[in-house]
């Protein structure tokens, strides 16, 4: 049974849910549970606050940190819902075992979220777009700075309401010779450092009036693979490409769910390296309809445009985009508006 300690003063009545900026806001409770002595201990629930942390802990030197992305929506009968929640237990626990962390027990983090969702359920907001972002993560927290993996961990989830992660139109600049991971690295896992590494080339790209990076591969630049932090998907004439995932590219819940409608849909796809040539060639003669990017955050965001080199190159408007074919199928799944047929809805009772 996971301890709980409820707040004696919630911070609801003080939130503005109709000015949210992402992840700026957290709800009343959070969950925490700590690794010592060879083993998880016993989950504790409690109000949203500060954590006391040695200076030589271990997370601040070797950045022995992970973490995952998840959503909880509410339906219009006040059900609350997450969407294919084993996967990111999974991937959590594989990002953890690429870094040197204990995996964590699957009926500890079930438990655990269900009790913190049902604790701060009113935090969840009906309607399209609103949701309530899920941030599961694990941090080292022994103390030393000797060079080896911590035997302390630390895992949580906080919770921080949500609505459109984008607006406005977003641009991107193919990577000429910054990298996101290279081979053998920790690409596919969802490790802080790879976030912490982009944000420098992404603000020379910002710089230049583009919002993302589309990450070329480490050994040419001469492959597409990653959009800043989303998969990345390409529309040329009806065929829809993407990359293969593999040691440098996060194997993404939503990349994945795309993939299965598009199957379903009588959509080609190509799962294959994409080259930058051929998309820049394909945009200059017309046969470039979309891009967008895939994620938990964002679900699905189109792209306007893309530069590379000095050139810029500007995408049209479709009727009958497969990026809002996509968006409003899953996000329709999501919020329960239609019948789930891959048993990827997780209700929380």
């Amino acid at each position: 049974m996971i301890e709980i300690q409820k707040t004696t003063e919630s911070k609801i009545d003080k939130t503005n849910f109709d000015n949210l900026a992402f992840g700026q806001v957290f709800s009343d409770h959070m969950m925490e549970c700590d690794y010592k002595d060879g083993s998880w201990q016993k989950p504790i629930i409690r109000p949203y606050g500060p954590l006391s942390l040695e200076p030589s802990a271990r997370v601040f030197h070797y950045g022995q940190a992970v973490f995952e992305g998840m959503k909880a929506y509410k339906d219009k009968d006040d059900r609350i819902w997450l969407f294919r929640p084993e996967q990111n237990f999974e991937r959590i626990n594989k990002s953890s075992a690429r870094m040197a962390i204990p995996e964590f027990p699957k009926e500890y983090f079930f438990e655990a979220l269900e009790e913190l969702l049902k604790l701060d359920k009113d935090w969840i907001k009906k309607g399209f777009g609103n949701s309530l972002y899920l941030r599961p993560f694990v941090i080292a927290t022994e103390s030393g700075v000797s060079a080896s993996a911590a035997k302390e961990y630390k895992f949580m989830i906080i919770c921080s309401p949500a609505q459109a992660y984008y607006s406005g139109e977003v641009r991107v600049k193919f990577s000429e010779k910054y990298s996101r991971a290279a081979d053998g690295g920790v690409g596919f896992a969802k490790a802080a450092g790879n976030y912490g590494a982009q944000f420098y080339p992404t603000n020379l790209a910002k710089e230049e009036g583009f919002q993302q990076i589309i990450w070329t591969d480490a050994n040419s630049h001469e492959y597409l693979e990653e959009a800043g932090t989303m998969n990345i998907f390409f529309r040329i004439g009806n065929k829809l490409v993407t990359a293969p995932t593999n040691d440098r590219i996060l194997d993404g819940v939503t990349r994945k769910s795309v993939l299965k409608l598009a199957e379903e849909n009588n959509i080609e796809v190509e799962v294959r390296r994409v080259s930058v040539q051929e998309i820049v060639e394909a945009a200059r003669k017309g046969e470039l309809k979309e891009m967008f990017g895939s994620g938990t955050a964002t679900v699905i965001n189109p792209i306007a445009g893309f530069g590379y080199k000095e050139q810029k190159f500007e995408l049209p408007n479709m009727d009958d985009s497969y990026a809002s074919f996509f968006k409003d199928t899953l996000m329709k799944i999501q919020y329960n508006e239609t019948e789930d047929l891959y048993n990827w809805t997780y209700e929380v009772k």
